[in-house]
């Protein structure tokens, strides 16, 4: 699983949750990773942004779901989970799953305490 899809992730999933921290954070490692501005600037708006490959949209699109689980009756249909298996084996399908959960489960406790971004959340 490339490093850059997990932190477009990350930030992706925290921009849903209103995470300052967890944005700031996130996109501090990013840009330090060689992660571009530009890309950064489009995460929030991935399905109409020409800037992600098809396999980071695949995991975008996997982060969203499963961040967003009470919107819908089947969050992580088996279109969006097929699309991301496409282009992940096993291990990067766990590492990203992995990657969704700690991300939601560090949003709500940065969000919960009242983290600021700028601090040490992520």
């Amino acid at each position: 699983m490339p490093a850059r899809t997990l932190a477009l992730v990350h930030l992706r999933a925290s921009q849903i949750n209103g995470c300052a921290a967890c944005v700031d954070w996130g996109t501090q490692h990013a840009t330090q990773a060689g992660e571009s501005a530009e890309r950064l600037f489009a995460v929030a708006a991935w399905r109409d942004a020409p800037h992600c490959s098809a396999g980071e949209r695949a995991a975008l699109a996997l982060a969203e779901a499963a961040t967003r689980l009470s919107d819908r009756p089947d969050p992580v249909s088996d279109a969006i989970w097929d699309e991301a298996a496409r282009h992940y084996d096993e291990r990067g399908l766990a590492a990203l799953v992995l990657e969704i959960a700690c991300t939601n489960l560090f949003n709500r406790l940065n969000v919960t305490t009242r983290q600021r971004a700028g601090g040490t959340g992520g």
